[in-house]
């Protein structure tokens, strides 16, 4: 048994360090130069670029240990010999774990900074998609309330 559960505790460890490697890796999308472009210049003119850059995760893990006595695997009372566990694996004791995780990460181009003799602009960039997007979700409530409200006067008068 404490054989087993070295190589749990084993598995569990190197699961962990690859989990941080890859939150590592996602939150790095959120540097300096992720979020400003190199400047560009022509003339007497510089651009520099910005934008919007957010990155997300989550995991989870677990892990159960057992014995022999009582419930057999997927609660059934006896050994779980068609589940793959011999009886003498009951006896001894068996455990088992999982895990899963996710994540993302995005970037939207939000503004322009533009340096020239006249001074410093910034220059914003509208995202037209999301502006409709918000617009139609906005009528669509708008439309679902006043619906509502029509529904309920009709019921209230008759």
């Amino acid at each position: 048994m404490d054989e087993n559960l070295d190589e749990i505790m084993n598995r569990v460890e190197r699961t962990n360090q690859e989990r941080m490697s890859v939150l590592d890796k996602l939150f790095a999308t959120a540097r300096v130069d992720a979020v400003f472009s190199a400047p560009f210049t022509q003339g007497d003119r510089t651009i520099i670029t910005a934008a919007e850059v957010g990155a997300g995760g989550g995991f989870g893990s677990g892990m159960g240990f057992g014995s022999g006595a009582g419930r057999g695997a997927r609660g059934r009372r006896g050994p779980a010999t068609s589940d793959g566990l011999s009886p003498d694996a009951q006896a001894e004791g068996t455990g088992g774990g999982g895990g899963g995780g996710g994540g993302g990460a995005m970037g939207r181009p939000v503004a322009a900074i533009i340096i020239d003799t006249e001074g410093v602009t910034v220059q914003p960039i509208l995202d037209v998609t999301k502006i409709t997007l918000a617009l139609v979700t906005a009528l669509g409530a708008m439309l679902v309330i006043y619906g509502r409200m029509l529904r309920g006067s009709k019921l209230a008068k008759g």
